[in-house]
């Protein structure tokens, strides 16, 4: 995969407040989570314009685009946004190079040419136009939902007025976007992206004091990112790959409307982990689906049901395998591979880290140290499909 740091700098994104000369809410206004938020709406909007626009979307462009500007935007994090855009109207290409200079290390790792990639998408204007224009809107609509929280909050805030006439320039700006238009409609599919906004404010081991704190969206971003570095490093087909981040960026939305109910909750009576899968399961036909487009409804269900298991589709039907038989015999786009035995991994591996940061900057206590034990111990020299799991937790093992 990459290197320890190049985890590490996705996590900085937890303890990086936004909107921190407002008044805002304590919690779920990280850049994590904007970003987490920021993909949703992506899909939303490249789902949209395939449907209604027939366009072409390149999705591992779109994925990779999600990535690479996430990553930009941690190492440029310090940089108010006025600031910041007028410093890449003028000054881009330099601030550009140094942001490569600073990532060229962390993501050296990263297998299929991921940096050349990175710099093509930095640094040519022809280079994923649409994909880029698609990831444009969805920060400005993600932006503009944190706007709407924290406007009543700052009435009369100088230069209040300003921000939200610039947000909804720049979303004018994007109409020619089908799902653009559509979302600023307040339809359903709307209320879809604020009941994902949700999960941006349901904290993670929330019985535990935690430093940095991470909520369930940043959470399933961050496995969501796993899973693509996983897939280069398998030299995934398009849709595995495409399957593999969605279902990452998907894992954990049942939450929404069940809340995160922990690991030993779960397996303390037998039969209740199925149960609660079962409740998931019919919530999310019943309040989630219904409000996204009925032909949406299929892929939807196969990233978020079995999500942790192995899957192919063969002549119409899924079939769940192994992963490596994935790359043995389905690594193909008619097969739709999913790699749930890789994803299940990732989802524990961030769960890992987490305890382990919080380890890290001294906050102690018996969940945390023991899951920490817990999970590294599952997964002691433990592969899958080549990629050795194992060793990405001993990278942090040292507390």
């Amino acid at each position: 995969m990459g290197s320890k740091a190049l985890v590490e700098l996705l996590y900085e994104a937890a303890s990086i407040q936004r909107w921190n000369d407002h008044i805002r809410p304590h919690k779920g206004f990280t850049e994590l989570d904007k970003q987490a938020h920021k993909m949703f709406y992506a899909y939303v909007l490249g789902k949209m314009e395939e449907g209604g626009r027939k366009s072409v979307v390149d999705w591992r462009q779109l994925i990779e685009g999600c990535c690479f500007e996430f990553l930009h935007r941690i190492v440029l994090t310090d940089i108010k946004p006025p600031v910041f855009h007028r410093l890449m109207a003028e000054k881009g290409d330099k601030l550009n190079e140094w942001v490569l200079d600073k990532l060229r290390d962390r993501t050296g790792g990263l297998q299929g040419s991921f940096f050349d990639r990175f710099t093509s998408y930095l640094s040519e204007s022809g280079y994923s136009v649409l994909e880029k224009k698609i990831l444009k809107a969805a920060h400005y609509l993600a932006t503009n939902w944190e706007f709407k929280i924290i406007y009543h909050m700052n009435t009369g805030l100088f230069g209040l007025e300003e921000t939200r006439a610039k947000i909804a320039d720049e979303i004018e700006e994007h109409f020619d976007l089908a799902g653009v238009q559509k979302l600023q409609l307040g339809k359903k599919t709307s209320h879809f992206l604020d009941l994902v906004g949700q999960l941006r404010f349901q904290q993670r081991w929330a019985q535990t004091p935690r430093i940095p704190e991470t909520s369930v969206l940043g959470h399933m971003l961050v496995v969501a990112l796993l899973g693509l570095f996983c897939s280069l490093e398998l030299k995934a087909c398009d849709r595995r790959l495409y399957n593999n981040f969605l279902a990452g960026l998907f894992h954990d939305l049942p939450e929404v409307l069940t809340r995160d109910i922990v690991s030993p909750v779960k397996r303390s009576v037998e039969g209740l982990d199925e149960l609660i899968k079962e409740i998931e399961d019919r919530q999310v036909e019943e309040k989630l689906l219904p409000l996204l487009p009925v032909s949406w409804h299929r892929e939807i269900r196969y990233f978020i049901s079995d999500e942790f298991k192995s899957k192919v589709v063969v002549e119409g039907r899924r079939q769940v395998v192994t992963s490596e038989e994935i790359s043995g015999s389905y690594n193909e786009d008619r097969f739709s591979p999913l790699d749930g035995e890789v994803l299940k991994a990732c989802d524990q591996f961030a769960a890992y880290v987490e305890a382990y940061l919080s380890l890290a900057h001294g906050v102690r206590s018996p969940s945390l140290l023991d899951g920490h034990r817990g999970l590294r111990a599952l997964y002691r020299d433990k592969k899958i499909a080549g990629i050795d799991f194992g060793a990405w937790f001993e990278d942090f093992a040292a507390i």
